[in-house]
This record gives C-alpha cells, structure tokens and sequence, in this order.
C-alpha cells in the first residue's frame, strides 16, 4: 500500500484550477519528485498534502487513512512534515530553540525538555549546524535557514517528508551538499517528496517523478523516462535536456 496517494485532487483560486483532477502515488521509502514550470501548481498540491490548504473536490490518503480535511498539526503528528519554499525560521530565536520546537509537535509522544534538547542536538549535527547553535536564525546564510528548515521538520520525527525547493538559490557546492544530505535523510527510512528546479538533483535523487503543467499531471515516469518524454521537453525541460 502507498504511504500517501491522492485521487482526481483539486484546488481552484477563483477561477483558476491550480491543481486539476490529479491522482498520484508515493511509495514508502520512495524518493519522488515533483517538477514543473513556475505556476504549475506543485507548492499548492504541498499545500494540500500538509493541510495548509483544503481541496475543493478529491481524495488524500497517509497510510491508508483519509486525511482530507484534517488539520495540519494532526497530519504533522501523523508523520508528514514540510520545509517550504520561501524559507519560514523564527528569525529572533536561536538555531537551537527553531529545531526543538519541532520535537514538541511531532509523531513521538509527548517529550521531557531534556530530550526534547538532546532530540535537537542531534538533528543539528546530522544537518551541519551545531556550530551556530547560538546563532539568530534570521542571521544564518540562505543555504542554512534551508538546512535550518530540513532539520526543524526532521524534529518531528517524519514518516514522509516534503522539501519545497531546497537548492533554489544555492551555489553548486552547497547544491552538492544539500544532495548529499537528501541522501543521508532517505539514508534514515524517510520517504521523500521533492519539488525542485535543479534537474541534476532531481534526475540523480528520485526514484519517480510527476510532471505538472498548468495544474494537471502531464508525465509520470522514471528519471529517463521523463528526460525522453517528448511533451516534458517541449512544456518544461527544453532541447538541452537530451543530452
């Protein structure tokens, strides 16, 4: 059985659909991509998956059960957490204090302060940022107010995490190290949900991947079966992308 799916999902802003009648599938212990041009409607369907928007029409389903209409911190507790695509730290709290929020909302029953702190610790270390433990969130570079983010939502103990373009805006070397990193979260038993632009990365992470376009789910397939889809190259990857 799936660890998420969703059925002829559907979300209109007025007179606009942005998301269209789409089924999908996520397998556990997938990593699965999410990949479109700008508009094409992939940060609102993360926005449905997490609750932070509700569908006009259509189903969501977390292992097995319907979540469709629940609340976000329910779906947090249930196991899926989030990053988004523009950063969200609490800029005046320390990096320590933004990760073990987390823990306090997450799927492990209620913590103690002590290991709700050491839970933190850990997760800092594991994304690289236990040295600026001290530090304003508001005051860390781009790439780690997004590792910043990762590891808030890993506190949270995931079944399924989604990353809302986490390389957007990074040089090549911190994209190398946010790939290494991806990996080492999957390393972890964590399925994964990507929405990314950075086409290396997508065709090197993901196991599968779906293609939106102007709300509706155009291609699904494999890395290479998506590179060779002829509607994706014309709609979203361009000719360079045979290559």
């Amino acid at each position: 059985m799936p660890i998420l799916e969703g059925m002829r999902v559907t979300k209109h802003f007025g007179g606009l659909a942005a998301v269209s009648n789409v089924d999908f599938h996520v397998e556990q212990g997938e990593v699965f991509g999410l990949i479109g041009p700008n508009g094409a409607g992939k940060t609102t369907l993360f926005n449905l998956i997490s609750a932070v928007l509700s569908p006009k029409s259509g189903t969501i389903k977390f292992k097995g059960v319907d979540i469709t209409g629940f609340k976000p911190y329910k779906i947090c507790r249930m196991g899926v957490a989030r990053t988004f695509q523009t950063v969200k730290v609490f800029p005046n709290m320390p990096v320590f204090q933004n990760v073990i929020l987390g823990s306090y909302f997450g799927t492990l029953p209620r913590m103690s302060s002590r290991d709700a702190s050491e839970k933190a610790l850990e997760i800092l270390e594991f994304v690289g940022l236990s040295r600026v433990k001290d530090t304003p969130a508001g005051d860390l570079t781009l790439a780690n107010q997004k590792r910043l983010e990762v590891a808030r939502a890993m506190a949270t103990h995931p079944d399924l995490l989604l990353l809302d373009e986490i390389m957007a805006g990074l040089n090549p070397t911190e994209v190398a190290e946010a790939m290494e990193m991806v990996i080492r979260i999957h390393n972890r038993g964590i399925t994964l949900i990507m929405i990314e632009h950075v086409m290396k990365a997508v065709m090197r992470l993901c196991d599968r991947i779906m293609v939106l376009h102007h709300g509706q789910k155009i291609a699904e397939g494999t890395p290479r079966e998506i590179a060779d889809s002829e509607k994706v190259i014309k709609v979203y990857l361009g000719e360079k992308s045979r290559a």
